[in-house]
């Protein structure tokens, strides 16, 4: 005889199953973005790996239990220094399943950076997993061989390009001293030259991402280079050399961290590592960590697709006083919120992901240039704190249930979604760096002369336009103290000029315009809820 609280589990059961459905098929918006931009071609392929990927959860949620965390391995038995990094079995499963997407190989022809960050989003609904900061790495350094990577030994390239997990060389980022993260220009690792343009690597690194990868990108100074970051360069660095041995480093420990921690990050010192100059900071800037701000929002949209569907599944089956919680209207209004938060994001990662296509390709003008280095790092700030914001919103319509680990992907998300707030430039910094930008090389204008062209005689980006002129007309001192404020109010205007913008393409999303809408009014000057007469017809079209 069925009781009540099988009745319950049942729900549960039910639930969890339509949360875990094919990731692409169940997302309306991103075959709306390929439509708009152009990459319908891609649909099969990304709905093969959308499957692929929501099988991949239990694997995940497996691989990030405490006692299946990577661990660090000093020595062989013959006593030999190894360094190796230890993972449990299905840390290497889910990375045979992620790479034979072809997510890295797309990398080998140009103009496939939107198909690449597509997959992506779709393997960010399980979070990090352990995975996507190591494509991240992995992706800069692809970049930065093949723009600079002349005299290097080439199955680095090819390696990194391998589709084929067991064989595919994972890429890693250490740029981090501990002196100064953003402080570039106090690096204190010593690069002095070695045989046949080579160098050899001396110094400490703070945080090292993907420690467990087989070739590392490595900012350092070689012993002539004037001070600052002008002196700064970048440096590929094999964990073996050819012999078979391990490069000259030493890991120090791994780090025990809030998130992301199925990716073993760690602290190492190069005593004498063998390695090979592949760029200048300025290229580290231009090509690494802009890939990574970059990776990082998309990142962000597919922890906040899921987040979306974690809640709304539970507030459609999770009954409260004979009906489902959806039925009350806060909880309708934060599921509301939650999905026009999730496409605005969506909007300005994916026109960030096809400008990254066409401005190598030569098909983006000057101004898109500049408006896409301004954006960038906007967005990252953008995508990350509404990430995290949105999570503890989730959480809350799951009530205690919202706080049990492996009751829902919810209270990893916002470990990881934490650390994604801090990787490549926290908050503060990026709005300094926009402002310095703007400063120096007007990159507003730009940014706004790109939208305008695309949503023209719009009234948010208009009045956006000005607030960031008053900005930079006040005092540096002051300027500083106001640029995230100001930063805060461009975010709803460039979303909706861009959803805006794709809702006139033939067969888009349907939810478009309302999410525009909602966007739009309730991030307007002076907003006030309770003179609102339509808050409740856009939360119940949005739910």
């Amino acid at each position: 005889m069925s009781t009540l609280s099988d009745d319950v589990r049942e729900r549960f059961t039910t639930w969890r199953s339509q949360v875990r459905r094919n990731f692409y098929d169940s997302d309306p918006h991103l075959p709306s973005l390929l439509r708009h931009y152009g990459r319908s071609e891609a649909s099969e392929a990304l709905s093969a790996f959308g499957q692929t990927a929501a099988d991949l959860d239990p694997l995940i949620v497996e691989n990030n239990r405490d006692e299946h965390l990577p661990r660090l391995r000093r020595y062989d038995g013959q006593g030999n220094r190894i360094e190796q990094v230890d993972f449990h079995p299905s840390y290497h499963e889910i990375g045979r399943r992620t790479y034979a997407s072809g997510i890295m190989s797309h990398y080998a022809e140009p103009g496939k950076e939107f198909e690449t960050l597509s997959l992506l989003y779709l393997s960010a609904h399980n979070g990090e997993g352990g995975h996507n900061c190591p494509l991240a790495c992995t992706a800069g350094l692809i970049k930065m061989l093949q723009k600079n990577g002349d005299g290097a030994p080439s199955e680095w390239l090819e390696r990194l390009l391998d589709p084929d997990y067991d064989t595919h060389f994972h890429g890693a980022q250490f740029l981090t001293e501990v002196q100064g993260g953003s402080d570039v220009g106090a690096n204190s690792v010593v690069a002095r030259p070695a045989d046949d343009g080579a160098y050899t690597l001396h110094g400490e690194k703070w945080f090292c991402s993907v420690i467990d990868a087989q070739l590392f990108l490595v900012t350092a100074r070689p012993e002539d280079a004037p001070p600052g970051t002008r002196g700064v360069m970048a440096f590929a660095v094999p964990r073996t050399l050819p012999d078979g041995s391990t490069n000259h480093f030493n890991i120090r420990r791994l780090k025990y961290k809030l998130g992301t921690r199925s990716m073993a990050s760690g602290e190492v010192d190069f005593v004498g590592a063998w390695a090979w100059p592949i760029g200048d900071f300025k290229d580290c800037v231009g090509i690494v960590l802009n890939t990574s701000r970059l990776y990082n929002a998309v990142v962000n949209c597919g922890m906040l697709e899921r987040v979306l569907k974690e809640a709304e599944g539970y507030a459609q089956t999770r009954l409260a006083f004979g009906q489902p919680i959806l039925k009350f209207p806060a909880v309708a209004r934060t599921i509301a919120g939650l999905r026009a938060e999730t496409y605005g994001t969506r909007a300005v990662s994916f026109y960030l992901a096809d400008l990254a296509d066409r401005l190598p390709l030569g098909q983006a003008s000057t101004t898109e240039e500049k408006a896409w280095r301004m954006l960038v790092n906007l967005n990252k700030y953008w995508a990350s704190a509404t990430c995290t914001g949105a999570i503890r919103d989730a959480i809350e319509v799951l009530g205690g249930n919202g706080a049990i680990e492996e009751f829902s992907v919810l209270p990893r998300m916002l470990r990881d979604s934490i650390v994604c707030e801090q990787w490549e430039g926290p908050h503060n910094v990026l709005c300094a760096q926009v402002l310095r930008d703007c400063q120096r090389l007007g990159l507003h204008e730009a940014l706004f002369d790109t939208l305008d062209a695309s949503s023209p005689n719009d009234a948010g980006l208009q009045r956006a336009r000005v607030r960031w002129n008053q900005l930079l007309a006040l005092p540096a001192g002051l300027a500083i103290t106001h640029v995230r404020d100001v930063v805060d109010e461009l975010r709803a205007p460039i979303q909706v000029a861009l959803l805006r913008a794709e809702a006139a393409t033939e067969g888009s999303a349907p939810l478009l315009a309302v999410v525009a809408d909602h966007l739009e009014t309730i991030h307007a000057p002076g907003y006030d809820a309770l003179s609102d007469a339509s808050l409740l017809a856009r939360v119940r079209a949005l739910t």
